[in-house]
């Protein structure tokens, strides 16, 4: 860093706004009703799906359109920039092959006269900070949206290539660095979680033991008849969570339940997918609508034993419906839970308590250090990234 600091030394940075730089071009969906526009596609069609499961550099997406679906016979040409300014806010990605984009996205391409000023990659990582900017200056109608007028003026300085490519070398090495390490912190996180479910359902499993079963309503107060939906348009802002079926939906100001809870999802396809827990605690001042069921123990330890058994077992013989799966009040109520005795059950649950600490509080442990990692490599990339703008034009 200090090798660039030096190169800077003495130099004039220029800065120019974004819609001189770019051009700047929203992304369009070909008609779904238009099967020609989408069957034996080759041309990449770039949506939030892409960034998310391939990352922010691309050279192919997940959907592709025909040649037909092309407004106007033009694509975005190759080593543009995409970034989300509708919806989803501040996500962005370099596309490497000639593509479209859908609308949600809006198309940066480097106009012609400042092709030899830019290193692509450096526009791309300076990006970040435009994506920051888009979050802080939204819009919102039906859905949010960003200041198109204020984006189009936001400042991009151009250093001398030397510069750039030596901060696009420094950024890439600190990249692969930081992927590297979060793959082996993410590798073992994983392994800790295997563990941590054999451990889980081993502690839980009780098909050898002579026990007379229970049912969970015989052990638990239903508060479903006390939830309340809003709709989001009607939900005052504030900082009360609102939940639904896979935890935290929203905040709003007002609330309908105070202590501690367990909260079952009572529908959706997480239900049969379970790639997250169906059952979650919660404690003070809460909303709950009504793809939760609501549960109230007389202890911590009852409420987070039922809460672990759930979310080891298989709940299928409980579930109805095909293409809305549903755990209904009914069937809730009819789930057996082995009665196993008090002390045994504080001794299970202080057991995977710690196991869940290790595993997934984002405060302590893996998810914690990756967290770390992550915010250490957005310090020095914002870093590198700093100039002075005392010659700022326009």
């Amino acid at each position: 860093m200090s090798s660039i600091k030096e190169l800077l030394d003495g130099v004039k940075v220029e800065w120019k706004k974004l819609g001189e730089v770019c051009e700047i071009k929203n992304g369009y969906t070909p008609s779904k009703s238009k099967k020609e526009y989408w069957e034996n596609g080759s041309i990449p069609w770039f949506r939030m799906e892409d960034i998310r499961k391939n990352g922010r550099i691309l050279n192919d997406s997940l959907q592709k359109v025909s040649l037909s679906a092309i407004k106007g016979g033009k694509l975005f040409p190759a080593n543009s920039i995409i970034i989300s300014t509708s919806a989803t806010i501040g996500e962005h990605a370099l596309i490497t092959v000639p593509y479209l984009s859908n609308q949600r996205f809006t198309n940066l391409s480097l106009k012609e006269e400042y092709h030899q000023k830019f290193d692509i990659k450096f526009l791309f990582y300076y990006t970040f900070l435009l994506d920051e900017w888009c979050r802080n200056n939204t819009t919102k109608s039906s859905f949010a949206s960003v200041d198109m007028n204020g984006f189009k003026k936001f400042q991009i300085p151009i250093p001398p290539l030397e510069i750039q490519s030596e901060i696009v070398s420094v950024l890439d090495n600190f990249t692969e660095l930081t992927a590297e390490l979060t793959a082996e912190l993410t590798a073992e996180l994983s392994a800790r979680k295997k563990q941590y479910s054999y451990y889980r359902n081993k502690l839980l499993s009780f098909e050898d033991v002579d026990v007379d079963w229970k049912q969970l309503g015989d052990i638990a107060d239903n508060l479903d008849s006390k939830r309340k939906p809003i709709t989001s348009g009607n939900r005052e802002s504030g900082d009360i969570p609102y939940y639904g079926a896979s935890g935290i939906v929203d905040y709003v100001k007002d609330y309908i339940f105070e202590g501690d809870f367990l909260l079952i999802s009572e529908d959706g396809a997480n239900l049969i997918a379970r790639n997250t827990p169906i059952a979650f605690s919660i404690s003070g001042k809460s909303w709950v609508n009504n793809h939760a069921h609501v549960l109230k123990f007389n202890t911590y330890t009852e409420r987070k034993f039922v809460e672990y058994y759930l979310n080891s077992i298989d709940l299928t013989p409980y579930i109805s419906g095909a293409a809305q799966p549903k755990l209904n009040q009914k069937n809730l109520n009819s789930i057996k839970i082995p009665p196993f005795s008090f002390s045994e059950q504080e001794r299970i649950v202080a057991i995977l308590d710690k196991f869940d600490t290790l595993t997934n509080s984002i405060s302590e442990g893996l998810p914690r250090e990756i967290e770390l990692r992550q915010k250490q490599y957005e310090y020095y990339r914002d870093l590198l990234l700093t100039f002075p703008k005392s010659e700022v034009e326009g």
